[in-house]
């Protein structure tokens, strides 16, 4: 089975040990994922599985979507993602993938969307530092110079004011807590990005402790 799935962030809550340690654990809803579609290396030069996941009115899919999923005789689904994958002929089109391909214990990566939080100044968006906040500083949350005196301009890259977050983040080394096969949950310890509801996709971690 492929060492991945899609889910949808639950929310949080905490659960205690056999010691009565409180432990902050995220529900997530994993799965079921159904497998839509091989990768090849001769067809698209590289090789992957393409996962679907969620439910969705099927008058809302275009046609080329409804077309790509009849194709593969398989129902349309919301969310559709690539997991690469090393044994092709492990997997078969129409393969349901459900939360027990992992277990507790085990440690995970976590993909999602962080929240967006709109326009931010300096001092949120980077961790800038504030002037004085005396009346007669006159310089309190401003962004200051932006050291381009000589070519009259402001140089690429430069950290300054604009849009916060809804952008792709990766938590790694979470640890699998609970795994609720019948119900499709996985509770992992600690947080995860994005919000309630937000698609995220659970990997094996990289960089396992």
């Amino acid at each position: 089975m492929p060492k991945g799935i899609l889910g949808k962030k639950i929310g949080m809550t905490q659960i205690f040990t056999e010691k009565g340690l409180a432990i902050p654990i995220t529900v997530i809803e994993a799965g079921p994922c159904v497998v839509v579609q091989k990768k090849t290396m001769e067809t698209d030069g590289y090789q992957a599985v393409q996962i679907g996941f969620g439910e969705k009115r099927e008058r809302l899919f275009t046609k080329p979507l409804k077309g790509h999923y009849a194709k593969n005789s398989v129902r349309p689904l919301r969310f559709l993602r690539e997991l690469k994958v090393e044994d092709l002929e492990a997997y078969q089109i129409g393969q349901e993938i459900k939360a027990d391909i992992f277990a507790q214990g085990e440690m995970v990566d976590i993909v999602g969307k962080s929240k967006g939080k709109g326009f931010a100044g300096g001092i949120e968006r980077h961790g800038f530092s504030r002037g004085p906040m005396a009346h007669g500083s006159k310089y309190h949350r401003g962004s200051g110079s932006l050291g381009a005196k000589g070519p009259a301009r402001v140089y690429k890259g430069r950290k300054m004011p604009g849009h916060l977050g809804a952008e792709r983040v990766t938590v790694q080394n979470l640890e699998v807590i609970k795994v609720d096969a019948d119900r499709n949950l996985l509770a992992v310890k600690g947080a995860i990005p994005g919000p309630k509801g937000g698609l995220v996709i659970v990997k094996p971690s990289t960089k396992s402790r």
